[in-house]
């Protein structure tokens, strides 16, 4: 891997060298009992460790250890944000705020958030990236120390001239590794490593659980003609995709592959079957998120080792988000996307293999934690908008397609092996049963002015009539698309994006895990067809819940409306999680296809409307747009949230949908959780069966 950045590692060679010597003098000046100096001597003999480490990262260095060498080593690395010892950790914003005060706390906290980043660094072989940190370290610890503990003002304002300095190199990077398939060191890993030698789970740099070791130990002792199934599955899916959306695959050169480490068994037979229609595999190590292609895809990921430490820093960027920033990084966005607009374009878009059954995650909000305020809120979407409209001159949704799937870990319990098996099952339901199913209740939906979907209970429940788009031409047009399993597997729903204005009610589930998050007694009321309030029950404080709802669902918008509206119709999936009790663990991706849902945020035609949708009878799917992304012809700035949620009403807690037709006649489509429509009624049985 250290050939993929050699150039960028020699031009800092000296400046890197001189850096580690400055550390060094720096951990010998602070042996003593000062906090300030007990801070950077930790921080500072952690920077050293991660240079030496770096430099012994080879080929003989993972030949020569033995597993648990390398599993204990992987643990050491990660072991001070571990939850046994995240109480005293510097990277613990609260234990910080409380060593050096609120505001030095927080700029200390997200250094040690900078630093502890080189160990993804030190095993990628970005050099550049750890001199970067070095320097930031160097240059706070003098201020810090050498001048009398400058105010926070003064460092903030070195953190915000490092942030602008090196923007440009962070973009270029990031684009680089989303599209440039001759990045190969990870396909090249898989293809060629003896993956039933579990040393290579360590060469990510990842921290490794027992997760990824027992999935890896799991699809090694299967039959290979379940790796080759769960491998077509995600392939197939793919190229379906394109079929099904009439998209020119013969003109994409490479796919995105994202995945859960511990699954290469998998991969690599995704890898063949990609490669036999000539798509080069693009494994992007870089650990963030992103939303270019108008979902949230994670990229490369494992366990986290303490999901509180990610989700405390999740807003560091507070410290030098400003104009000046933004417009920097924006200008650097432009020329670097045009730069590689060709290799952007070749992209067929991403393949995700995505994984469920880890322990529900409750985080806590500290107030320690840095956050964005109202100017950089405004700032984020500014920011984000303009990002994905340069995005889309060269990838947008008329020559991309993708393809989700996804598989449990062995932490969702001890049924584990089961529960895999029946998740193929899920994966792998007749799609042309299901197809004609929901062309009858399609055709029913077609007929209506408003769905009118009623929760059970007595109190407080789900009572909301959702408008529908006025079809003008029966014949050629429908409303709802029949969504089968290609690039959302598994198979089982219709959906929509509704009218807002006309759109009003109540939405409420007991409970719902929402991007790895829990919401007890999650209730949002919807007035046209925007949120017009919101609660749950997590904390003691109102307002608390409030503030949960709104930072992980809503920000940074002030409110979103309905983007979709959606029927699942996949009573397997449904099933599969009474039976198991696995529906507080299951993804989205599935748990949305066992029930009614509702999405808040952009619609699932989002920066792609004007591209003509078909189902499979020919008829034109003409409901891709609502009053605010159709904003897109003004403003489109306005137009777009940047969010898609959906949030199911499970079978169990739904007493009614019915289908309100112009003249006000109700045509039921569910009764007490069971389809009674026409046709539909094969649904049943295995709620029958079970």
């Amino acid at each position: 891997m250290k050939e993929y950045y050699k150039k960028e590692n020699e031009v800092i060679a000296d400046e890197y060298a001189k850096s580690l010597i400055s550390i060094e003098d720096i951990v010998k000046r602070t042996q003593g009992d000062d906090k300030y100096e007990k801070y950077f001597n930790k921080l500072g003999e952690f920077i050293l460790m991660l240079s030496d480490h770096e430099r012994e990262l080879d080929e003989n260095y993972f030949k020569n250890k033995t597993f648990e060498e390398l599993k204990r080593i992987n643990k050491s690395l990660y072991q001070d944000i571990l939850p046994e010892n995240y109480n005293m950790c510097y990277g613990n914003p609260t234990y910080a705020v409380n060593q050096f005060g609120k505001e030095m706390g927080q700029i200390l906290s997200f250094l040690y958030a900078k630093v502890f980043e080189n160990i993804q660094f030190a095993y990628q072989h970005k050099v550049f990236l750890m001199n970067r940190v070095n320097q930031l370290f160097i240059k706070i610890y003098e201020h810090i120390m050498n001048n009398n503990r400058l105010s926070h003002s003064e460092i903030k304002t070195i953190i915000l001239e490092d942030a602008r300095k090196y923007v440009g190199k962070e973009v270029e990077l990031h684009y680089d590794e989303l599209c440039n398939s001759n990045r190969t060191y990870l396909s090249d890993m898989i293809r060629c490593d003896d993956l039933s030698n579990y040393k290579y789970l360590f060469k990510y740099g990842y921290y490794i659980s027992e997760n990824e070791i027992k999935i890896a130990q799991y699809l090694n002792s299967v039959p290979k003609d379940k790796i080759k199934l769960m491998a077509n599955i995600m392939s197939e899916g793919y190229r379906i995709g394109f079929i099904r959306d009439n998209k020119d695959i013969s003109i994409k050169s490479a796919v995105s592959l994202r995945y859960r480490i511990g699954f290469e068994l998998v991969i690599k037979e995704v890898i063949s079957n990609f490669e036999k229609i000539n798509l080069k595999p693009i494994i992007n190590i870089e650990t963030k998120t992103d939303t270019e292609y108008g979902f949230s895809f994670t990229r490369l990921d494992s366990t986290k080792p303490n999901k509180q430490y990610y989700y405390d820093h999740r807003y560091d960027y507070a410290l030098y988000f400003d104009e000046d920033y933004v417009q920097v990084k924006q200008q650097a966005i432009k020329e670097h996307v045009c730069s590689m607009g060709d290799s952007l374009h070749a992209q067929g878009g991403p393949a995700v293999l995505e994984i469920f059954g880890e322990k529900p995650f409750y985080p806590e909000n500290k107030s320690e934690c840095l956050k964005l305020n109202n100017d950089q809120t405004s700032l984020d979407k500014i920011s984000k908008t303009g990002e994905r409209k340069e995005f889309t001159k060269y990838l947008s949704g008329d020559n991309y397609s993708f393809t989700i799937v996804s598989y449990p870990i062995p932490e969702i319990g001890e049924q584990f092996e089961e529960i895999f098996d029946e998740t193929i099952k899920v994966n792998t339901l007749d799609v042309e049963v299901y197809e004609r199913i929901q062309e009858k209740i399609i055709d029913a939906l077609d007929k209506g002015d408003y769905v009118h979907v009623v929760g059970k209970g007595t109190d407080t429940k789900t009572d909301i009539m959702v408008k529908l788009h006025e079809i003008k031409n029966a014949e050629k047009e429908t409303l709802f698309h029949n969504c089968l399993a290609d690039v959302n597997i598994p198979v089982g729903e219709v959906y929509t994006s509704p009218t807002l204005k006309g759109t009003n009610g109540t939405l409420f589930v007991k409970e719902v895990y929402l991007k790895g998050l829990k919401y007890n007694n999650l209730k949002i009321t919807f007035k046209d067809g925007y949120i017009d309030s919101y609660s749950c029950t997590n904390f003691d404080s109102e307002k608390e819940n409030e503030k949960y709802i709104y930072e992980n669902l809503i920000f940074p918008n002030d409110t979103l409306p309905i983007g979709e509206f959606a029927i699942g119709t996949n009573t397997t999936a449904y099933v599969m999680a009474n039976k198991y009790n696995i529906s507080d663990v299951l993804p989205i991706l599935i748990t949305e296809k066992t029930g009614p849902h509702f999405a808040i945020g952009d619609t699932c035609f989002a920066w792609g409307e004007d591209l003509c949708v078909y189902n499979s009878n020919g008829k034109e799917v003409i409901a891709r747009d609502n009053e605010k992304s159709i904003l897109r012809k003004t403003n489109i700035d306005e137009a777009y949230t940047g969010k898609h949620t959906d949030i199911t009403l499970p079978y169990s807690e739904l007493e009614s949908i019915d289908i309100i037709t112009k003249d006000k006649k109700r045509i039921r489509l569910i009764k007490d959780g069971r389809f009674i429509l026409e046709g539909t009624e094969k649904l049943n049985k295995a709620l029958d069966e079970a």
